[in-house]
């Protein structure tokens, strides 16, 4: 192979590559925002006792849950334009992951809830606080405590999903890199440093999310 690395294009444009995984970060987070909303609104939602209630999470869930995002993301970049609905392509991003989201992390906290046991919101009636109170002041913690290495898991997997964005010239890291690549011929150089970036950042945030789930870790 006669291939000769030039590895002095990645140093030039290293400030492009990390304001790329910033915008990246940010767009995660935004998602797992409106995803967190959803997810905790259908996971309770999902234990009403209307039976149409129940029925139309499930239907939200199953038809979100096998979309593949990026088809989302087209639908919310090309398709709400053409209903009325403007929105710029970050916000097309954010909107597409977060309803994705939601229907991932509304099984998440259903498995949660169900796995709390049943005396702990006994308790909290048992005191005086009313459903809504108990929910909120006694489940809800205990719930988030039980969901926090899934809730790592999908942000992880959000901001790796962040690259599709690249393909409505989102510049976030993946449109970054292939854009240097384009502009210097720096192929190699461009993909491996893109790759070292998601690795180390995605390990960073999994340490995090570890040092959290040990903090909140009952004794």
């Amino acid at each position: 192979m006669n291939y000769h690395f030039n590895w002095k294009v990645i140093v030039e444009d290293w400030d492009k590559l990390m304001w790329g995984l910033l915008l990246g970060l940010e767009i995660a987070f935004g998602a797992i925002i409106i995803g967190l909303v959803i997810g905790l609104v259908l996971a309770f939602a999902s234990h009403a006792r209307q039976f149409w209630i129940r029925a139309a999470v499930k239907v939200y869930v199953t038809f979100l849950r096998n979309q593949p995002p990026l088809l989302l993301l087209f639908f919310a970049y090309f398709v709400l334009p053409r209903m009325g609905i403007r929105i710029d392509r970050v916000e097309s991003v954010v909107l597409a992951l977060g309803l994705y989201a939601g229907a991932q992390l509304t099984e998440v906290f259903r498995a949660s809830l169900a796995n709390i046991p049943k005396g702990i919101r006994e308790a909290g009636l048992a005191i005086g606080l009313t459903p809504v109170r108990t929910n909120t002041l006694v489940v809800l913690p205990v719930m988030f405590r039980n969901a926090i290495p899934a809730l790592g898991n999908s942000f992880i997997s959000l901001f790796k999903d962040t690259s599709l964005a690249a393909g409505i010239a989102v510049a976030e890291l993946t449109w970054q890199a292939r854009k240097i690549s384009t502009d210097t011929f720096a192929v190699l150089e461009s993909w491996i440093a893109a790759c070292v970036i998601y690795v180390v950042a995605c390990m960073i945030i999994a340490q995090l999310l570890l040092a959290l789930e040990r903090k909140l870790k009952i004794p």
